[in-house]
């Protein structure tokens, strides 16, 4: 595959994936229509990792400048939620209120479609953001502030695979919306995007903090891809982007724990 090649897609799953200022390349004619996602699929780990890298310069950045561990990874946390423009967040509180709301299927999808978020997905949200602030403090407390930023960048990689394998995993739930127009990935293209966040994870994870720590990093969004097929699947019969964006909140966060309780060497 030509590094030309390799860059556009990159910057296509990181313009869908994210709020970044990326320009329009001469002679393009939609810098912003909907990717192919078997053609980008692959890209998404390493879109992932770019977008990790926000993060965890400001992590790295805010330590620098003596801000306390907790200030730091709040604002490491807030970068990436304004870099991609709290897309993932807005799928988990959707996700929350539907399959915590709905009495039956047809509700639950009702729900998730509305932008209104209740009890459940403002618990949800919440909840999530307070993890990864806390996560990331834990880390920088106990890892120091680089080798937590390459934790960052590895579970941001990683978990937007989870994303990614989830569409592979389960049929769309509804024949509209955002999930249904992205389609799912075949079987080669989600095999791609598995073997790059792993590469990715391993690469990022091993140099600082050993084998077991990068074992578990591959574990865990694993185990966060599987709780969400198994609850989507029994709830709503399938997936939706709404789901796909929780799996990427849900196994960042256990990504974060799956290091902090290996943390190797």
């Amino acid at each position: 595959m030509q590094p030309e090649r390799i860059g556009q897609d990159i910057v296509a799953a990181l313009r869908f994936y994210s709020r970044l200022p990326i320009p329009a390349r001469r002679g393009e004619a939609d810098a912003f229509a909907m990717p192919e996602l078997d053609r980008i699929a692959y890209a998404i780990p390493l879109a992932g990792a770019g977008i990790g890298l926000v993060g965890a310069l400001v992590l790295v950045g805010a330590v620098a400048l003596k801000l306390p561990a907790f200030l730091a990874a709040g604002l490491a946390v807030t970068a990436l939620v304004l870099a991609t423009g709290a897309f993932h967040e807005d799928g988990l509180a959707d996700t929350a209120d539907g399959l915590g709301g709905g009495r039956d299927r047809a509700q639950r999808l009702a729900i998730m479609r509305d932008s209104r978020i209740g009890t459940y997905g403002g618990s949800a949200l919440v909840l999530a953001l307070l993890l990864r602030v806390a996560a990331l403090e834990a880390l920088v407390t106990s890892a120091g502030p680089f080798r937590a930023a390459l934790a960052l960048v590895a579970a941001e990689a990683a978990s937007r695979a989870a994303g990614v394998l989830l569409l592979l995993a389960l049929p769309s739930a509804r024949t509209d919306g955002a999930g249904a127009s992205f389609g799912r990935p075949s079987e080669a293209a989600g095999l791609a995007c598995g073997l790059v966040a792993a590469l990715l994870v391993a690469v990022i994870l091993v140099p600082g903090f050993g084998i077991s720590t990068a074992f578990a990093g591959l574990v865990a969004p694993l185990l966060a891809l599987f709780a969400m097929t198994w609850i989507s699947g029994r709830l709503i019969g399938g997936q939706t982007g709404d789901v796909a964006g929780a799996t990427q909140q849900v196994a960042v966060i256990v990504f974060l724990l799956g290091v902090l309780i290996f943390p190797g060497r």
